[in-house]
């Protein structure tokens, strides 16, 4: 719908498992001290001395966590890079390296691969990270994209979704329920070519959540600012599955309630009038959207004052007793429990 379909192709085949490695991977430069031997031995090297390591992995499969029809490969591969430092900075770490494993079936030719590359590359960059190894084979189910990331952090600087207390503020980065809006235009922009292909869609009042769904950014600032703030967050977590599910993962981490309010919660002006347009309740759009990549956090109240004016955090409620449950405060001052409805892997 989007891509040129008269594209050069170059079967992968001419240039074979080692050949399309040395290919792929030409472009990338080392930037931290930390990574000794990167591609082209049996594994990579890093020396972290004294830091705290962390590691985390997620998988991106074609037909669940992205559709080709719309879904450029070189946002693909940005995005497959960013879902994975997210997770770093979940922990207050400072994200160093990514390794890259891909499956793939031989419809795709190597011009495919070079632009999934492409966006690696180009978020390896804006992010600051190794490429450092990482796996190619065949697929005959598609397009399978894996990326590991690393970080590395002081041990006293470490956080976790465990550290919720009582009275702390549930706070969270930046806005909510974009990515889930820019998926459903794209869905139903994919339907109205299928009924007419030579139709051409007007996206321009679409840019923001667009870009939230095809080309999300991880909030690796945000480590800087908390440092720079000299506050420490008692537990984080990345929002990837929605904010209902992220809240009751910290809960559940911590052995505490929340009571959430739904007035304070961050919505971009696009997001509400999409919402809109599409009638649907931004409120839900926001619990269990998902993808936003946003950091949710609890603060400390005695760390209110060095927050309350930051444009890039946003208190939307506080941190109760395990026995009051986890609740959502509706505009009418009426309590529901949340619930988690974001995305699950296996549901039927």
């Amino acid at each position: 719908m989007i891509e040129d379909k008269n594209q050069a192709r170059t079967p992968l085949s001419e240039l074979g498992e080692f050949g399309l490695i040395d290919h792929l991977t030409k472009q990338f430069e080392i930037k931290h001290e930390s990574t000794i031997t990167s591609i082209g031995d049996d594994a990579a090297v890093l020396n972290f001395e004294n830091k705290q390591i962390v590691v985390t992995t997620d998988m991106l499969v074609e037909g669940v966590h992205f559709d080709l029809s719309y879904v450029p490969l070189k946002h693909l591969g940005y995005k497959a890079v960013i879902v994975n430092l997210s997770d770093v900075y979940a922990m207050n770490a400072k994200a160093t390296q990514v390794t890259i494993s891909i499956a793939v079936s031989n419809r795709f030719p190597l011009e495919a691969l070079e632009a999934i590359y492409e966006g690696i590359t180009l978020a390896s960059k804006i992010y600051n990270v190794d490429v450092v190894g990482g796996d190619t084979t065949s697929s005959t189910s598609g397009l399978i994209i894996s990326v590991t990331a690393i970080g590395e952090v002081n041990a006293e600087d470490v956080v976790y979704r465990k550290g919720a207390k009582p009275n702390d503020l549930l706070v969270v980065t930046g806005d909510l329920g974009g990515a889930y809006m820019g998926l459903q235009i794209l869905e139903r922009e994919k339907e109205v070519f299928k009924v007419n292909p030579q139709n051409q869609p007007d996206l321009d009042a679409y840019t923001y959540v667009m870009e939230r769904q095809l080309k999300p950014e991880a909030r690796q600032d945000i480590v800087k600012l908390l440092k720079d703030l000299d506050v420490k967050p008692t537990s984080m977590i990345d929002v990837s599955d929605g904010l209902s599910s992220e809240i009751l993962h910290i809960c559940k981490a911590s052995g505490v309630g929340c009571d959430l309010y739904e007035d304070k919660i961050p919505l971009d002006p696009q997001v509400i009038s999409t919402c809109e347009e599409f009638n649907i309740d931004s409120t839900t759009v926001a619990l269990n959207g998902g993808e936003d990549y946003e950091l949710l956090m609890t603060v400390s109240q005695e760390d209110f004052p060095k927050i309350k004016a930051n444009p890039n955090l946003t208190v939307i409620g506080f941190i109760t007793e395990e026995n009051a449950g986890a609740n959502l405060v509706t505009r009418a001052e009426t309590k529901i429990p949340i619930t988690a409805q974001g995305w699950k892997n296996f549901s039927s």
